[in-house]
């Protein structure tokens, strides 16, 4: 998938993480959870990457092993050329200012007991980017970058709405500069007048200073309205990726299907016109994913071979990939 391209940003190879599961006195383990289970994708400079799928999926924790927040099972993640799963220490540090992450609950991601400035200070001072009255200038900026008014950096989360925190969250995420932010659904404890500021937010950042964007997401018109490329995800695996416009208007995963079926449409003939699809029974356990295909338990055309082995992620059309044995 693009590999050796110069406009490639981020490449993740068969990146697996798994959470070991112990038990007894003697703490002996006894399973995994295996919450990403072999994904693999690019994203180009400059573009946003959509990832969606149920709650519970592995999106969020693909983000943070991409990051190395979370230290992956196997697999690879070039960035710019380089892996970041065998870096470790200062090597590891001087990467990460270049990649950040806003996070999903501006309630949770931001600390009580500091104020603005030293919330958003503190990378630049983490990463000696900068030093006193710098660093109160740099805030300040960074503050109106957000549309908050940088009076505000005295004050504490607890005195902003949850719409300013994630203002706040997404300043703090630009003070180094970085060339890639991971969106870990930003936008999913917000209301909804909310959500369309905080998005056109994130757009003029990137075309303002070209950044690259995975989003991660569960609402499908959000993801289409701003996202190039879309990868839907389940149970650990990535079952499609296509452009945004191809993966809408033509989806080819079931599992993509019936994601699409469900999202509202605001004519309400046309609504009423199309088929929706109701997927039976429950999300399997990660614990203990079905063989072959992980979808085939809840798969409405499901036949013998699906069982039998995992469907290879393959390139059927230019740029769309899809991980079905049925899918021609």
């Amino acid at each position: 998938m693009n590999a050796g391209n110069d406009n490639t940003l981020l490449q993740v190879n068969d990146l697996v993480m798994h959470f070991p599961i112990f038990r007894g006195v003697i703490q002996r383990q006894v399973g995994a959870v295996r919450a990403v289970d072999g994904v693999s994708f690019d994203i180009r400079r400059g573009e946003t990457l959509g990832l969606v799928g149920e709650s519970g999926c592995g999106k969020s924790t693909t983000g943070r092993a991409i990051l190395q927040l979370y230290r992956p099972t196997s697999g690879a993640v070039h960035f710019e050329g380089v892996d970041l799963v065998h870096l470790k220490g200062e090597e590891l540090r001087r990467m990460r200012r270049k990649m950040q992450m806003i996070f999903q609950d501006p309630y949770a991601s931001l600390n009580p007991r500091m104020t603005i400035a030293d919330i958003v200070g503190e990378p630049l001072i983490v990463h000696n980017v900068a030093t006193g009255r710098e660093v109160e200038e740099r805030v300040q900026h960074l503050l109106e970058l957000v549309n908050l008014n940088p009076s505000f950096a005295s004050r504490y989360p607890h005195e902003f709405s949850g719409g300013q925190r994630q203002r706040i969250g997404v300043a703090r995420a630009l003070a180094l500069q970085p060339s890639f932010i991971i969106c870990d659904e930003p936008i999913s404890a917000l209301d909804v007048s909310i959500q369309a500021q905080v998005i056109n937010l994130l757009e003029e950042l990137q075309d303002e200073f070209n950044l690259t964007y995975l989003f991660i997401a569960h609402d499908l018109s959000v993801v289409r309205h701003i996202s190039d490329r879309v990868a839907v995800m389940y149970l650990g695996v990535i079952v499609e990726l296509a452009d945004r416009d191809d993966l809408y208007l033509n989806p080819l995963h079931p599992y993509t299907q019936a994601l699409l079926s469900a999202v509202p449409i605001p004519d309400p003939i046309a609504d009423a016109k199309r088929q929706r699809i109701i997927l039976k029974g429950d999300v399997p356990s990660p614990v203990n994913p079905p063989s072959g295909c992980r979808f085939r338990t809840r798969c409405p055309i499901a036949e013998s071979i699906c069982a039998e082995a995992r469907p290879e992620f393959r390139e059927v059309k230019p740029g769309h990939f899809v991980a079905c044995h049925l899918v021609k």
